[in-house]
């Protein structure tokens, strides 16, 4: 058991063995001494350290280990070197088992040796040429459709910049220790040695000059860019701005408009159906609040932002705060409440004897005859106003806002004989028999008339019952070979029949039916033969 000790290393953490700690303290040390009086001391140390560290990061990967030991330390310092190999610059370099002191050139932009971003200086030292070539060879190419002009751009963006002098070290393949960047620092003194004495004596080259010039261009071209960027900034606002008052507005007609409906009227209404109508209101305007709030604060605030008003103070923002937390409360009690009620599913089936026709031919169509319950037909008063009347119950289920398509119809083949019709009711409920009460409670309307099967377009629950996801699905089975002719308007509610291509089959897409056959394999679409196979005649022949 070793103790451990966190350091920080120019913001890297690490957790470190306390002897493998005191030796790197003590080569540390002896770095900053012998660098001490260099002019640039401090960023020689700092670049120096953060090599160390990404040396140790690289260790701790490899190894999938969290503490830097002793032996961690000890490679490090054999690859970085000591101060001591200074003194014996004839054994050469450390050893260069490690890749990440291989010596190797790294793709980075020159920031020092630059026209425009150093692409071409980098490009240079990567290759080991001149600057010139790289530069000439994107001159050239810049007269191919601005091609080269392109190419810079990207690898502008592209390439990094070498910013750290481990960096400029791996862009020229130097290594990356302590005679590498002692190496470097000297040619860093000598370069500015060297441009200092020359400063006075020549004068500066016209590519310099090009450089400056090209530089204050991006730099006007960089202003011009960020004015149009605020400027496409307050337009994106304004359109937000006008989109979140479109939404207020549909929201503030939208509440006016069910308001005006009636509390009652909204009862009916999916999803509105869901709960008490007394409870109508109340969740209406919760959730009106609960969309509205958000919308009003954006719209002050983009105000606010846009047109440097004051906005909303803290006294409104906290009201509001207050009010929109106290609707999210009502909307999510509601919505809980309301999910409990769904929480169980039942069903119920019953059976319904087909009476066998001429043929084995069933016709299914919908019925548009409405059925009315005791309660309708006492509130409507039919025996007086609607004597000798048939009242139509023509409306599809798309424009029916009661509940969502509640009616599904399925064709198998039949093990027996004779057909038949099984109705499956479900819904759900708090529990099992609140979930089959309100399965129990809904009524559907199945008539046969010879061989035509009339079903109702909706399954029917009492007034004083809400929407619990009340369903029935309907299984017809019928024998094989039993032809089953379906009506174009009951091909929604069917599921696995497509009438419509069975018509298109027959060449026949406007015809008012398509016939099918149930075979051992399944229901197929009965294909006239001598529709789809006809001979083609010419006049004279026969």
């Amino acid at each position: 058991m070793n103790k451990t000790i966190i350091i920080n290393i120019n913001g890297f953490i690490f957790h470190i063995e306390e002897d493998a700690y005191e030796i790197l303290k003590n080569y540390m040390t002896d770095v900053k001494r012998h660098f001490l009086n260099s002019a640039d001391s401090l960023e020689i140390t700092t670049d120096i350290e953060n090599r160390i560290a990404e040396m140790f990061t690289e260790i701790l990967a490899n190894e999938n280990k969290q503490v830097i030991v002793e032996q961690d330390v000890n490679a490090v310092i054999e690859q970085m070197g000591s101060v001591a190999d200074f003194d014996y610059p004839e054994e050469g370099p450390a050893n260069d088992n490690f890749a990440y002191n291989s010596g190797t050139r790294t793709l980075f932009r020159d920031g020092e040796d630059h026209l425009l971003g150093g692409v071409c200086a980098g490009l240079a030292n990567y290759f080991g040429t001149q600057p010139v070539w790289i530069r000439l060879a994107f001159a050239i190419t810049f007269f191919f459709a601005g091609s080269g002009l392109i190419l810079y751009m990207i690898l502008w963006i592209v390439i990094p910049k070498a910013t750290t002098r481990a960096d400029r070290m791996a862009m020229k393949g130097q290594k990356i220790n302590l005679q590498g960047f002692k190496q470097s620092l000297e040619e860093e003194v000598s370069s500015v040695r060297d441009s200092l004495s020359n400063m006075g004596r020549e004068a500066k080259p016209f590519v310099y000059k090009a450089r400056d010039f090209t530089g204050d261009f991006f730099h006007h071209l960089g202003i011009f860019f960020n004015g149009a960027a605020k400027m496409f900034v307050k337009l994106l606002g304004i359109v937000v701005l006008i989109a979140c008052f479109g939404m207020l507005i549909v929201l503030i007609v939208t509440i006016v408009g069910f308001l005006a409906y009636g509390k009652m009227g909204l009862y009916h209404i999916f999803p509105f159906n869901i709960l008490e109508y007394q409870l109508n209101a109340v969740v209406l305007a919760a959730s009106f609040l609960l969309l509205a709030i958000p919308l009003f604060v954006v719209i002050m605030l983009l105000i606010g932002v846009l047109f440097n008003s004051a906005g909303l103070n803290r006294g409104a923002g906290t009201t509001l705060l207050v009010v929109w937390l106290a609707t999210l409360v009502v909307v999510i009690y509601y919505s809980a409440k309301v999910s409990a009620d769904f929480r169980h599913e039942e069903r119920f089936t019953q059976n319904v004897a087909i009476k066998p026709t001429v043929g084995n031919t069933y016709y299914l169509t919908l019925n548009d005859v409405k059925y009315l319950s005791a309660e309708d037909s006492l509130r409507l008063n039919l025996k007086e106003h609607f004597n000798n009347r048939v009242i139509l119950d023509d409306v599809d289920d798309n424009d029916n806002f009661d509940s969502p398509d509640n009616v599904r119809i399925y064709i198998e083949r039949s093990d027996v004989d004779k057909p038949v019709l099984v109705e499956s009711f479900s819904a759900r409920g708090r529990n099992d028999v609140d979930a089959l009460i309100n399965a129990q409670s809904t009524t559907y309307q199945f008539i046969q008339q010879d061989s035509v099967l009339k079903f109702s377009r909706h399954l029917e629950k009492p007034l004083n019952r809400l929407w619990r996801n009340q369903e029935i699905r309907l299984t017809l089975k019928v024998p094989v070979n039993a032809k089953l002719v379906f009506d174009r308007e009951i091909e929604r509610y069917l599921d696995g029949v497509d009438v419509y291509q069975c018509k298109v089959l027959n060449k026949k897409n406007d015809a008012p039916t398509a016939t099918f056959i149930m075979t051992a394999d399944g229901l197929q679409c009965k294909v006239d033969t001598l529709v789809t196979a006809a001979p083609i005649t010419t006049p004279g022949t026969k």
